[in-house]
């Protein structure tokens, strides 16, 4: 058989491993090994595993990853979010849907210092969605809202997924981080503004709030501080060139600690929790990453990437339509499959065609974390969805699903935008160091 029809046949196997529930990185290296092994030689096959698990979880630039999301988990534990949702209500709580546009605001902030969109999820929906009960809030607008918002914590830096994608892809994290920023910016305001016209045209589905003072709005600013000193102290120091990403994280992961134990919100118990959580799910990631590096050799093997691409070209297509057809492709994976293992699935296999229409990865990273995040809120799988329904247990996935929809035209909006003008995800990468 040929090397395109074995690729063809591990792919296969993989997918059946992933039906079955194998878990996604075991059910990649297992596939990339089978098929390493029937190519080459049994010998040569068998000592791939080793040694790509050996040389991603050596990898200096892969300790990026257990900083930033211990940091997100120490943020959490430390009440950073509650304090977030408490400024925006003040601000925005008297505006049709003000309490949901107040979601929106503090998830955009929580994601400064987060990176994660189920933690983001979770922090901010536990707080808000009691909230919009209590003022009368429609379930479907109240839970739509939030498993749509948790996903700008993985837009709005710093960004396990546009970790992720930087180690695969072999492009600046710093640069990747500061891409999110203006897309992020975007997002956040477009999911507003679809609030509030919902609200205007359907005042009971979201009320508005208590109107608070000027006083009242400025007092409550000072819950933004321990925000704003992680962002400045992470993001800030990226901008300024002072330390590397990996550096960056660890600093920040300090930094929280210590506010979390100065606002004695952090206790011991909390902080061997969100250690605990932090370290689960900075290996799930490297496995995965580990997982798609032995997948990844098995498929360059086959050819099969190279003659995709060549394929491509000869079709003589715009870059653009070969864009929209990712794109279309993309969104359809998104639907069944969860968004970081479609990254380190397709990444290996996109990566020759994206070098060949001369597309900018950097640019790119931003389309991708936009396309997860609509995977994660797209039934079947949505993942923010199923968060959602483990905070609010007497409200139906129907009625989470509902609430989701409507945040499609800005998903769309966006991701228009960005084709059409590739600068607003890169002209801020200019200023940055590493």
């Amino acid at each position: 058989m040929s090397p395109e029809i074995i690729g063809l046949i591990g792919l296969g196997l993989m997918l059946i491993l992933f039906a079955i529930g194998m878990p996604i990185s075991f059910a990649m290296a297992l596939a990339g090994v089978a098929g390493y092994a029937y190519l080459v030689s049994p010998e040569v096959g068998f000592a791939l595993l080793p040694r790509d698990v050996f040389e991603q979880f050596s990898s200096y630039p892969l300790s990026v990853i257990p900083m930033f999301v211990l940091m997100g988990c120490y943020a959490f534990a430390a009440g950073i979010g509650k304090k977030l949702f408490e400024v925006a209500h003040a601000i925005f709580g008297h505006m049709p849907g003000g309490l949901a546009v107040a979601t929106i605001a503090a998830s955009t902030i929580f994601g400064a210092v987060c990176g994660s969109t189920t933690a983001t999820c979770a922090t901010i929906g536990k707080i808000a969605i009691p909230e919009m009960k209590r003022f009368g809030y429609a379930d479907w607008l109240s839970t739509g809202t939030v498993t749509v918002a948790g996903g700008l914590g993985i837009m709005i830096p710093p960004s396990t997924i546009f970790i992720v994608y930087g180690i695969l892809t072999e492009q600046s994290i710093g640069k990747l981080f500061v891409a999110g920023i203006i897309p992020g910016i975007i997002l956040a305001t477009t999911f507003i503004l679809t609030i509030y016209i919902i609200c205007r045209r359907n005042p009971s589905s979201g009320p508005v709030g208590p109107t608070t003072s000027w006083k009242q709005k400025f007092v409550s600013l000072k819950g933004l501080i321990e925000s704003a000193i992680l962002f400045l102290v992470t993001i800030g120091g990226l901008f300024a060139g002072w330390f590397t990403p990996t550096q960056a994280g660890a600093i920040g992961a300090a930094v929280v600690i210590l506010l979390g134990l100065l606002n004695r919100q952090l206790t011991w118990a909390k902080f061997i929790e969100a250690t605990r959580d932090g370290l689960r799910l900075s290996c799930m990631i490297m496995l995965l990453i580990a997982g798609a590096t032995i997948f990844g050799h098995f498929i360059t093997r086959t050819a099969i990437p190279m003659k995709l691409a060549n394929y491509v070209i000869s079709m003589d297509i715009s870059a653009t339509v070969v864009m929209l057809f990712i794109i279309v492709f993309w969104f359809l994976l998104g639907c069944f499959i969860d968004a970081m293992p479609i990254i380190v699935l397709l990444m290996p296999i996109l990566l020759p065609i994206l070098n060949n229409i001369g597309s900018n990865l950097i640019w790119f990273a931003v389309i991708v974390v936009t396309l997860s995040m609509i995977a994660v809120v797209t039934p079947p799988v949505g993942v923010n969805a199923y968060v959602v329904k483990g905070i609010t247990e007497d409200v139906s996935l129907t009625t989470i699903f509902k609430g989701i929809f409507p945040f499609f035209i800005p998903f769309a909006i966006c991701l228009a935008l960005l084709v059409a003008f590739p600068a607003l995800s890169t002209v801020l990468t200019n200023f940055v160091m590493y």
